[in-house]
Parts: structure tokens; sequence; C-alpha cells
């Protein structure tokens, strides 16, 4: 059992990386207050630079956090949360069943 709990808290080394930056977090908070949006909008909404914000929903895409909708010349992002949700509870789960004695 021990290496289950090993595996999954290593699972989720990356998701916590990704989730760990406030600058990413703000970004999650708005896109679930106002999906979708381009990077230019979410520019708009928050004290970063276009070139960061891209930064940042690109280290959000490799962690399936965010997904791309192409409409014309835009590029739509909207949250994609499920996979990471369901990880999480796996961790919890594990944690509760290996963890706590």
């Amino acid at each position: 059992m021990a290496n289950e709990a090993i595996n999954t808290f290593r699972a989720c080394i990356p998701l916590f990386q990704s989730l760990s930056d406030p600058h990413r977090q703000d970004i999650i908070m708005l896109l679930a207050e106002k999906e979708p949006l381009t990077v230019n909008e979410i520019t708009e909404h928050l004290s970063l630079s276009r070139p960061a914000i891209s930064h940042h929903l690109k280290i959000m895409r490799d962690q399936k956090l965010v997904t791309i909708e192409q409409k014309g010349t835009q590029r739509y992002y909207s949250l994609a949360l499920e996979d990471a949700v369901q990880l999480l509870k796996q961790l919890i789960k594990t944690v509760e069943e290996d963890c706590i004695f």
C-alpha cells in the first residue's frame, strides 16, 4: 500500500507545481468566472504582460488545466479541471486509506 501512496503523491507533483503559482491561481479564478477568454482578454484583467500570461497558459495547458478552442484567428481558453480533480480525489483517498492510522 505504501507504494501506491508514494506513486499517487509523485503523480501529483506536476499538478501541485502548476497550481502553486499565484498568477496561475488568478488565471484559474478568472476563467472560472468569465470563460472562455483570449490571452488579450485575460491580460486586461490581470497585471501581467501578454507574454507572461501566455507562459502561464502554456504551463497550465501542459498539465491539462486549460483547453483551447480556435475561433477564426482567436484562441479561447477554458478550464479543464476534471482530470486534476480526479487525481486530487485519488490522493485524498490514498492518504485516508494508507496514511491515517
